[in-house]
């Protein structure tokens, strides 16, 4: 399916998306690199602003729906978006930023663009859990809940997590949701309907 190393819930906000609309850049930028993995503490306006690509670029160039949640160890490409930030240099609108953009996403296949933004929703609801439950932390607790999934004591007996390993949680979260709802989208809509999942 997909593998996560940790997960960083980006805790910046909408309203700090929407204050530097997307497009902020710093004139200190230095040269994105082809292949970034995102470490702990970045978020993509930090990531913006050191590499003079917008947020909406980013975003759009590794399928990101939320400008808000990237993941510790998650592979970013900024190989398009650096012909896109170059384009930008030259032009005085942004608009040429945008239309470059979608022309690189529409030459994507149709089967590719499904499973990727099937995967790609299943990791958001997944990763939107992680946050929700635990933010992240293999330590969490509420009462009997433990870890990244707050698994109960009877679920973690069942499909494992006992350790403060967070592979080894995720996979106890994964099997959790999949005996119980099928995909973390349709976990993520059950907590979202009642609070828990």
């Amino acid at each position: 399916m997909f593998n996560i190393k940790k997960t960083l819930t980006i805790a910046a906000g909408v309203a700090g998306a929407f204050a530097f609309g997307g497009a902020h850049a710093s004139a200190d930028t230095t040269t994105a690199p082809s292949d970034y993995v995102v470490q702990s503490g970045d978020t993509l306006n930090k990531l913006s602003a050191k590499y003079g690509v917008s947020v909406d670029t980013i975003a759009t160039n590794n399928n990101i729906s939320n400008v808000n949640l990237i993941v510790v160890g998650q592979h970013l490409s900024f190989a398009t978006a650096t012909k896109a930030a170059a384009t930008t240099a030259q032009s005085t609108t942004t608009a040429a930023t945008t239309s470059t953009t979608t022309t690189t996403t529409t030459t994507t296949s149709s089967s590719a663009t499904t499973s990727t933004s099937s995967a790609s929703s299943n990791s958001a609801a997944l990763n939107a859990l992680i946050a929700r439950e635990s933010g992240g932390n293999v330590n969490a607790t509420n009462g009997q809940y433990y870890g990244i999934g707050q698994l109960s004591a009877q679920a973690r007996a069942i499909y494992g997590g006992n350790t403060a390993d967070y592979n080894d949680q995720l996979n106890a979260m994964k099997a959790y949701i999949a005996a119980r709802y099928g995909t973390a989208e349709n976990a993520w809509a059950h907590s979202q309907a009642t609070g828990w999942y």
